[in-house]
């Protein structure tokens, strides 16, 4: 479900940041907190394809417009390029927007962008990004309050963090955020009863569109009681031990441990 994602999202990058740290490069506190959201709502992306989704709904008739696209879009990709041996499709769920390239292409383009344009760039997927973050953290609040508040509350966050952001960067590991959220968006979805066709466009075992997942028996159901009460504490703790980490003083202290052993 989206919070899962969303937390998912979260967790890659303050853990990565926080086992970056513990070998010893610094990160900037301002690039983890950002980056952290930016992969939140990353890891929404890949169901825009989808549009009844929390992403397609998260900015009212645009994002349900451009849902409706890209859901298009992803149904004549899957006909197109489909084997023999897969029947075709009158929805693009999961397909496109659920594979590696779409993860890997999105990134490049993002990192490309911000390294271009700059901070131009960035206050453009922040204020996408960060909106998605915000949906996905905070659905319940984002729902009573409508698309059209959470879009403005989302505008003054963005800006905030763009203000707070240094000005001497190309911002281009914007894009690293991106691929990581919509790659582990396409994890999470392998735990489900439905897998992520991640090899395409390359063919296995017959077919362009192979779905991965974990085999059958340890395979989650979307919002069941695995996801509520094991998947998303767990997901928490990440967040909460490695925020931790990269925060001093709880950062001096993993570091001597870490140097300890």
């Amino acid at each position: 479900m989206g919070p899962t994602h969303a937390l998912s999202g979260a967790a890659a990058w303050i853990g990565g940041s926080a086992i970056i740290e513990a070998c010893g490069t610094p990160v900037p506190g301002a690039e983890i907190a950002v980056g952290a959201a930016v992969c939140a709502g990353a890891a929404l992306l890949p169901d825009i394809d989808h549009p009844s989704s929390t992403v397609a709904r998260s900015f009212g008739p645009v994002s349900v417009a451009l849902s409706h696209g890209v859901d298009a879009i992803a149904t004549v990709v899957f006909n197109v390029t489909r084997t023999s041996i897969e029947r075709p499709r009158e929805s693009g769920h999961r397909t496109l927007t659920h594979t590696t390239v779409f993860a890997m292409g999105l990134g490049g383009l993002v990192g490309a962008a911000c390294s271009i344009f700059g901070k131009a760039a960035a206050a453009v997927v922040l204020f996408i990004l960060l909106g998605l973050a915000l949906r996905g953290l905070l659905g319940g609040w984002a729902r009573r309050q409508g698309w059209a508040m959470t879009t403005l509350v989302t505008s003054g966050v963005s800006l905030g963090a763009l203000v707070w952001l240094p000005a001497d960067r190309t911002y281009a590991v914007l894009g690293v955020a991106v691929t990581l959220g919509a790659f582990m968006h396409c994890l999470g979805d392998m735990i489900t009863k439905q897998g992520c066709p991640l090899a395409w466009p390359l063919v296995h075992r017959g077919k362009r569109w192979w779905e991965f997942a974990l085999p059958s028996a340890f395979r989650i159901r979307a919002g069941g009681t695995f996801e509520k009460n094991v998947l998303l504490p767990v997901l928490s703790a990440v967040i909460l031990v490695g925020s931790m980490a990269v925060t001093p003083p709880a950062h001096a202290l993993v570091m001597s441990v870490w140097h300890a052993a």
